[in-house]
């Protein structure tokens, strides 16, 4: 007999995906901060092609009918940490410091919208389940 979960695969794919936009926001921030000091290297945090492999389904299993469906079985989220990008000064301005304040003002603003879209379909799904547990009411 399958186990039985509470949380379904999207709600712990959106936990993963909330764990690393907030990683990720640390990361932007930390070039934000430094960006006066002199031979800072900034990073980067790579980790959505991560997501996606472990989202694949795994082999020998139930497929999905739709291409942009969640897979049935899909992998192993715990293995998801991330990448993290050093990109070396580029900019050439004598400092070394190869911070770009609006590159990194323009990743914080998209990270934050797409850290706060997170947490409303998390919402979302958490009201149904309440909703469920509540009987209808």
């Amino acid at each position: 007999m399958p186990k039985l979960e509470l949380f379904d695969s999207s709600i712990r794919l959106l936990e993963k995906t909330l764990d690393m936009r907030q990683r990720a926001q640390e990361v932007i921030a930390s070039n934000i901060a430094n960006a006066e000091t002199p031979g800072y290297t900034p990073s980067r945090l790579e980790f959505e092609e991560q997501l996606r492999q472990a989202l694949k389904p795994l082999p020998g299993g139930p497929a999905t009918s739709h291409p942009a469906h969640f897979p049935i079985g899909a992998g192993d989220l715990s293995g998801v940490r991330g990448k993290l990008i050093r990109e070396p000064d580029t900019l050439g301005f004598g400092d070394r410091n190869g911070v770009d304040l609006e590159r990194e003002m323009i990743a914080l603003a998209e990270n934050q919208l797409l850290y706060e879209t997170a947490t409303q379909v998390i919402s979302k799904k958490l009201g149904l389940l309440k909703y469920v547990a509540q009987n209808g009411q």
